[in-house]
């Protein structure tokens, strides 16, 4: 849930496979769109961002990761849901250190709060307005479409 009355610090994580990454399928509801979100989550006080993506992947994946190198920061302000939100993204570049996670198509994970998303390696060429990667500025620190 977006907590639209403050300013909120993540940390993602890119994982490149081929043409494909690894992202978070959401839907929003308002929007009629599904939308599509590298793994990671917040950075919580006295974390640095490096800490929190590494204990984000491992709470969602129960994987650890290596080679991470910070992409960008981003500020995201968006409508998710009908709620504004605005976040501060660092952004990373990573590895899983078991290269068994690059073969899996998909998997569902199930957040501390019991909530299940669905986790998908989705080809770049995917994503258009119907099946959007978030956040938007992502693509230019990507490198462009």
């Amino acid at each position: 849930m977006v907590d639209s009355s403050r300013v909120r610090v993540v940390a993602i994580c890119v994982f490149r496979h081929d043409d494909r990454l690894l992202v978070i399928e959401g839907f929003d509801k308002v929007k009629r769109s599904f939308y599509h979100r590298p793994l990671g989550g917040g950075v919580e006080f006295g974390e640095t961002s490096q800490e929190a993506v590494q204990r984000e992947i491992r709470e969602e994946t129960g994987q650890e990761i290596t080679d991470l190198r910070l992409l960008g920061v981003l500020e995201n302000l968006f409508v998710c849901d009908g709620k504004p939100g605005h976040e501060i993204v660092f952004v990373y570049d990573g590895r899983f250190v078991d290269e068994a996670m690059y073969g899996k198509e998909s998997m569902t994970l199930t957040e501390d709060g019991g909530e299940t998303f669905r986790v998908t390696w989705r080809p770049l060429a995917s994503f258009d307005d119907q099946h959007r990667l978030v956040p938007e500025q992502l693509w230019d620190l990507l490198g462009g479409r």
